[in-house]
C-alpha cells in the first residue's frame, strides 16, 4: 500500500454481522488499527486512541481490524468489550491485512478524508527496551489531517505482536 494514494475499498463483517466498506466513511479521517486480542502491545494502545478518539470528535473513524487466524471469535468479542472498542472487523482470511502489509498488531494505517493513505506505521515510540512512550505518531498524523495539514511524519515502523496468517 503506497503512501499518498488512494486506499482501494474493502468490505468486511463485523462482530456484529454488520458489513463494513471503507467507502462508507469517505469525508472521515479513518484510523485502521490492526488488532489483537491476546497482544499485550495492542491492549496498551487501546488505552490511549480511545480517548484521543473521543477528543477528535465525529470526523475521525476508529475501525479495529482483527486479522489473526488464532484468535477465536468469542475471545475477539470479550476483548473488544472489556476495551469497548466502537467496531471490530473480521479480516479472517487476512485479505485486509495482505492488502495494507500489514505484519504486526498494533499497525495503523490513517486515511484521509479523500480516502488518501497518509500515514502508516507504529502508534507510538514505544519498544522492547522503550516501554513508556514519548511520542504519538498516530496523534500527531490524526491533529495533523484535522488542521488540514499533512502528518509531520507519513511512516514509522511498526511494533507490536505479529500477525498470525496460518494455524
Amino acid at each position: 500500500m503506497e503512501l499518498n494514494r488512494l486506499v482501494p475499498d474493502f468490505e468486511l463483517p463485523a462482530l456484529d454481522g454488520r458489513l463494513y466498506r471503507l467507502s462508507d466513511y469517505r469525508g472521515n479521517i479513518v484510523v485502521l488499527n490492526f488488532w489483537s486480542c491476546e497482544c499485550p502491545h495492542s491492549e496498551r494502545a487501546d488505552k490511549e486512541i480511545l480517548p484521543a478518539l473521543a477528543g477528535w470528535g465525529a470526523g475521525v473513524a476508529l475501525l479495529t481490524v482483527a486479522s489473526n487466524k488464532n484468535e477465536s471469535i468469542e475471545a475477539i468479542q470479550f476483548a473488544a468489550e472489556a476495551r469497548r472498542l466502537p467496531v471490530v472487523l473480521l479480516d479472517e482470511d487476512c485479505r485486509a491485512a495482505d492488502q495494507f502489509e500489514a505484519q504486526v498488531t498494533p499497525q495503523v494505517f490513517v486515511v484521509d478524508s479523500q480516502g488518501v493513505l497518509r500515514y502508516r506505521g507504529a502508534v507510538d515510540d514505544a519498544s522492547f527496551r522503550k516501554k513508556v512512550p514519548s511520542r504519538f505518531f498516530l496523534f500527531e498524523a490524526v491533529e495533523a489531517l484535522l488542521r488540514g495539514d499533512l502528518p509531520p511524519l507519513a511512516e514509522s515502523a511498526p511494533f507490536g505482536c505479529a500477525i498470525v496468517r496460518e494455524i
